[in-house]
């Protein structure tokens, strides 16, 4: 590649103009020869995506603007100015204008993607989809009631489309290979023959012969001397002998024929309904031409036309090199009937934008995934196909959504399982609805999963719904331009150089970072999203980073390369299964966590909690509403002096009156406020040991030594482990405040269970 290139244009009045390229980035320029352009229908003068370049054409002339943006002309002089691809891969066409501002020659330029095999994933792409739709059409139409004559019409918005669908397939390595298999190797039968032959060059006399000799005119007269002249005095000058020969001119054969004639009408018929300059037309010629030398093969002349197309043959469906091409025709006579407005994203006005395919390409990929790994039914005609007014429609088009549902049953539960293509997460939103914290987000493909037996909109609300979100990523080439070199994250130094080198990206626009920045967005602005995921076409491997100890949440990167020997699928299955896996575990820390999170957010807080308290409780953060207090009562100085000695508070445990019951906050409780018979107002509070309450009858009690003759009852007794901590000194609080006290019975005894941050309220 060079830094500047200089290409000549040809002018209406019959001058010759040079247009001069420059490149900002030394490289990213070059010029191919005409036979390789030809070859691969493109422009001679080759540019890169990304980048910028300065132009100038001279003798006055200009370059006209165009509808996509790149050409800005220079404001002091109107032949030069500037040319930014930026995404556009693809032929550029542009006008040349004289200094009357009226078209008088055009110029082609070529847009090259930075991926140097983008030419080969670009063709066998386009050729995957068009197998796919194709085998939906078959589902939704029987091939037996396809016409003979492929219909296509020639509407502008589709014919580039419905051109892009047969291309893919004629030119393909695999449809040539089975065409060149049946030229050099052609299915042969053995045809009976007749033949006017000299009666002297027959060597074998059959019964046929015998009586030709006796009755067929036009005779000669036998010599005296000849063996047969006592029986007869002539023979006939010529008899008809019949025989057998090999022949190509089957029925298998003949089908071939009429096959390569109506694939070569197909193209002279998109020729002739594009411009003469368009891409359309010039790949159509080269095609039809490709054909037309193969239909010269000296094979076909000794075939004829068909009388019937012998679509069961048994060799049509079976042999190698036949089969293939029955099927490809059978496939150009449904895609004729199928249009794709989502391939004007792809192909439209003379780009080849890789990128966009790629994203429809993974889209087919990941439901066959779907289809294989939850065992629902995902490419069916009636999900992806829709009826138009007199054709058939692929649904599947950038920025509309396009969901896949379906049941998956695991040995242990069901789910629901939503495949959404470009699904639209809508932003301020309030919670506990679904849909983004900020900004509406819209990722490339959405996997959602909640559990059998609830709708999606209760599964949001009540937290029991997950989102995995995949983006299409085609210009990725390799994981350390996403995270960064594997060393640059303990060296400081090259950490250091990462950074500086991510930020000159930025500023000239070729922020790559942006990808794995979006996967963040993803999984934290979008609600309830376990999980944000890279697909990209590198083969550097894979790359995660978990929440817990567990496959999600997380983040990360999986390799899927349009490669029909290794699509790289194995690493993300792998993925998918441990997914599986861990939604069929009931005890899982993300089960757990959202769970919490739907049950925390249920509860109303009545007020702010903002009084001083410990920070720690036995070494782990205290939560006050989920610490727990006993409220409770002594009679005398004697029963005081008893458990503070002893160590020990107990209150009876029953269903009769004053007795409790075991719930989360009796068996739970961390500290014991104690008031006397005098006064509700106390400042005595202890802290209690950790395992909760014993049981003990009222004759253990009093073998304690405790002062009161107890009923024979059961007591729950909880040892104190220490006097109240450092926050609570010199405080009081008053129990007449508290939540659980009944002031009618001033003087009872009852204890009282309460959380901390409900004690803390009775401060005074």
């Amino acid at each position: 590649m060079s830094t500047s290139e200089k290409i000549e244009i040809e002018i209406s009045s019959g001058e010759t103009a040079e247009l001069y390229i420059v490149a900002d980035v030394p490289g990213s320029i070059q010029k191919i020869d005409e036979a390789e352009a030809s070859e691969n229908l493109e422009a001679p003068l080759q540019l890169l995506e990304g980048y910028q370049y300065e132009y100038q054409i001279n003798l006055g002339y200009s370059l006209a603007k165009d509808k996509q943006g790149i050409i800005s002309p220079s404001n002091i002089n109107s032949s030069s100015g500037r040319l930014s691809p930026n995404i556009f891969v693809g032929t550029l066409e542009f006008d040349v204008l004289n200094d009357k501002n009226e078209k008088c020659g055009t110029v082609e330029l070529e847009v090259q993607s930075r991926k140097t095999d983008y030419r080969s994933e670009y063709r066998f792409m386009l050729e995957e989809i068009t197998e796919k739709c194709t085998d939906l059409l078959m589902q939704y139409t029987s091939p037996a009631n396809q016409p003979f004559d492929v219909d296509h019409d020639n509407d502008p918005k589709t014919l580039y489309q419905r051109f892009a669908f047969l291309k893919s397939v004629l030119d393909s390595e695999n449809f040539w290979t089975s065409v060149h298999r049946i030229t050099t190797n052609p299915v042969t039968a053995w045809v009976q023959t007749e033949e006017n032959r000299d009666i002297r060059s027959v060597r074998r006399m059959n019964r046929n012969v015998v009586r030709q000799l006796v009755g067929s005119p036009n005779r000669i007269p036998l010599p005296e001397n000849h063996p047969l002249r006592n029986q007869m005095i002539s023979v006939p000058e010529k008899v008809i002998t019949r025989g057998k020969i090999d022949s190509v001119d089957t029925p298998e054969n003949r089908f071939i024929k009429y096959a390569l004639e109506t694939f070569k009408t197909l193209c002279g018929d998109f020729k002739t309904a594009s411009g003469k300059n368009s891409r359309l037309h010039k790949e159509a010629k080269f095609l039809e031409a490709e054909l037309e030398e193969t239909l010269n093969h000296s094979i076909f002349y000794k075939i004829s036309r068909p009388a019937t197309l012998p679509l069961n043959s048994p060799i049509l469906q079976r042999k190698e090199g036949y089969r293939e091409v029955l099927r490809v025709w059978l496939m150009i006579s449904l895609a004729a009937r199928l249009t794709w407005t989502g391939g004007e994203d792809v192909y439209s006005g003379g780009k080849r934008d890789v990128a966009a395919l790629y994203e429809y390409w993974l889209f087919f990929k990941l439901l066959d995934l779907l289809e294989y790994l939850f065992k629902v039914k995902a490419l069916t005609p009636e999900k992806l196909i829709e009826e138009t007014d007199d054709k058939l429609g692929l649904k599947l088009k950038q920025g509309k959504h396009l969901p896949i549902e379906g049941v998956f049953e695991t040995d242990n539960r069901r789910f629901h399982i939503k495949f959404s293509f470009n699904r639209t997460f809508s932003g301020d939103n309030t919670y506990p609805s679904g849909g983004s914290w900020t900004r509406s987000m819209r990722p490339d493909y959405t996997l959602t999963i909640w559990p059998f037996g609830i709708n999606e909109r209760k599964a949001e609300k009540e937290e029991l719904i997950v989102h995995l979100h995949f983006d299409a990523k085609y210009k990725v080439e390799n994981l350390s331009s996403l995270f960064g070199r594997e060393e640059a994250e303990h060296d400081e130094d090259k950490r250091e150089e990462f950074l500086n080198q991510e930020k000159d990206e930025q500023n000239a626009g070729r922020y790559t970072r942006a990808d794995l920045l979006k996967m963040h967005s993803y999984r934290d602005s979008i609600r309830r999203t376990a999980g944000a995921y890279i697909l990209y076409p590198g083969g550097d491997g894979v790359k995660e980073w978990r929440g817990y100890h567990e496959i999600i949440p997380g983040l990360g990167a999986f390799t899927m390369k349009p490669n029909r020997d290794d699509d790289g699928s194995s690493a993300l299955s792998l993925f998918l299964k441990d997914v599986i896996k861990h939604f069929k575990n009931r005890t899982s820390q993300m089960e757990k966590f959202s769970f919490s999170r739907y049950e925390i957010h249920e509860q109303e807080i009545p007020y702010t909690f903002e009084k001083e308290i410990p920070e720690f409780l036995n070494d782990k953060k205290l939560i006050p509403d989920e610490v727990y207090v006993v409220a409770g009562y002594y009679n005398d100085i004697h029963q005081l002096n008893w458990i503070l000695d002893k160590g020990l508070y107990n209150v009876r445990y029953g269903t009769g009156r004053g007795g409790v019951k075991l719930t989360r906050k009796t068996v739970s409780v961390s500290y014991l406020l104690l008031r006397g018979p005098d006064s509700l107002i106390t400042d005595q509070i202890f802290q209690l040991r950790r395992g909760g309450p014993k049981i003990y009858s009222s004759s253990e009690l009093i073998e304690a030594g405790y002062p009161r003759k107890e009923q024979p009852y059961s007591y729950l007794v909880y040892e104190i482990e220490k006097p109240v901590q450092v926050e609570f000194k010199n405080r009081k609080w008053d129990f007449r405040k508290m939540k659980g006290y009944n002031p009618s019975r001033g003087k009872s005894t009852a204890p009282v269970f309460l959380s901390l941050m409900e004690m803390m309220q009775a401060e005074i």
